[in-house]
């Protein structure tokens, strides 16, 4: 079909672009992991009759937030990742087809 080499190379510029700036969730992540860390070993206990519905409640948002932010922690770098491995792939599909076209050409000649 035509265009879809513009449209690969518009794909592949736009990713690598993006790449550099989505490079700075990874110090994010890492900061994020040792405030849960934080988090985990400051808690103060809540169990049985010693405390209120409030701080129960308080206390189950709390881990239930601190367990949302390990899913995000271990699927940015995961995402991050897989878009990079991608993208590098395609940049090196494109650089052997060049090769491929250059050969074609002096073998021709």
């Amino acid at each position: 079909m035509p265009g879809l080499k513009r449209l690969r190379k518009g794909i592949i510029a736009a990713a690598r672009s993006c790449l550099q700036p989505l490079l700075t969730t990874i110090p994010f992540c890492l900061f994020l992991l040792l405030d849960i860390y934080w988090k985990y070993e400051n808690m103060p206990k809540c169990e049985g009759a010693v405390c209120s519905a409030a701080e129960h409640t308080k206390h189950s948002k709390s881990i239930m937030k601190s367990q949302r932010n390990f899913v995000l922690v271990l699927a940015a770098p995961l995402l991050y990742w897989l878009l990079y491995s991608a993208t590098n792939m395609l940049v090196q599909v494109e650089k052997l087809n060049l090769q491929v076209e250059q050969l074609k050409q002096h073998h021709s000649d």
